[in-house]
């Protein structure tokens, strides 16, 4: 019988039985799940929002149907929190076990592969296939946080090279201005430019799934593996569903993490069919623009220069009383 593991002595014997198969114990979930025989547990389970983590079994209990009954329980728990896509990260070796549970595999690496139980991705493109054209296509993703004169640049330098430019705006909610704002910004931002189209990244690119490392301030130990499958699950699933054949992106002096991403795109898309193009980011006050310059100079109170940061429709909705209580609230935070 599958059960909550709550105890000291169960943490305990979930972070034992973790560790003793090779991987890390994370702390931070919102379910954590094991069997018991005897008093000894012998499989182990958690779930961190839509990501499925840590799910072991005793070498002594391998071969059974124990990983099923954990990875079913904690989807069911998800389900009923109104959750409908889950992922887990694995072995290569390890996929065709998670596919006899129903996962489907979105990408893999030599090193490690991202599943997903559900149809969420294909959910996804569906969504969008109005909006898929033929011709010379390319994209960009995106934060936007917020839409500055920078992001304006690269997207009219690539758009004016190409017949359709797909701008992917991130939807992960970790940022200071809310996904539903930074739409918001990057559609009035963009909309006279009639070859853009602005879509929404979901679940699968630059997310808490795909790359978290992007979101943390001081990176990850696994960055750079989902970095890549983040990568590789856009160039095989999501760029040829929208005829993608070229991707842009800023060049990047200041983030470490950005920076190592751009790198690993020159790396991996290319041989996917995918030209990457690095465009020189734009400057103004002398430095090159940046979200997170406009960020800095909010904390600061210092109005008078971001003006010379962000379009006016930017600049319109910070100045507006619903920009003043998001940036207000998360300066102060």
């Amino acid at each position: 019988m599958v059960t909550s593991l709550l105890s000291t002595d169960d943490l305990r014997q979930a972070r034992a039985l973790v560790e003793e198969s090779g991987l890390r114990f994370e702390p931070t979930f919102d379910d954590l799940v094991g069997v018991f025989e005897a008093g000894r547990l012998v499989a182990v389970g958690a779930r961190q929002g839509r990501v499925l983590k840590m799910l072991t079994v005793a070498a002594t209990h391998q071969g059974g149907t124990l990983l099923d009954e954990v990875a079913t329980e904690l989807v069911g728990r998800g389900f009923q929190e109104g959750i409908d896509s889950f992922f887990v990260f694995t072995s290569p070796t390890l996929v065709p076990t998670f596919e006899a549970l129903n996962f489907s595999l979105l990408a893999s690496s030599g090193k490690t592969a991202l599943l997903e139980y559900g149809d969420g991705l294909s959910r996804y493109l569906s969504r969008y296939r109005r909006q898929v054209v033929q011709g010379d296509n390319g994209a960009i993703v995106a934060n936007c946080n917020p839409f500055t004169l920078g992001h304006r640049y690269l997207v009219e330098q690539a758009a004016s090279a190409l017949d359709r430019l797909y701008l992917f705006v991130v939807r992960e909610e970790r940022s200071l201005f809310p996904f539903d704002a930074r739409l918001r910004m990057v559609q009035e931002g963009t909309v006279d430019l009639a070859n853009v189209t602005v879509l929404e990244t979901s679940w699968y690119a630059i997310s808490s799934v795909t790359f978290p490392t992007y979101f943390l301030k001081n990176g990850d130990p696994g960055g750079a593996l989902q970095m890549e499958l983040d990568l590789l699950l856009f160039g095989t699933r999501i760029a040829p569903y929208f005829n993608v054949t070229t991707r842009f992106v800023g060049s990047e002096p200041l983030c470490r993490t950005t920076a190592d991403y751009n790198a690993a795109m020159h790396r991996i898309l290319p041989p996917l069919g995918i030209e990457v193009r690095e465009i020189e980011r734009k400057t103004a006050i002398g430095a090159a623009i940046s979200a997170s310059r406009v960020r800095e100079l909010l904390s600061r109170g210092e109005l008078e220069g971001i003006a010379e940061l962000v379009p006016v429709t930017t600049l319109d909705f910070i100045l507006s009383s619903e920009g003043i209580k998001i940036w207000d609230k998360g300066v102060s935070r």
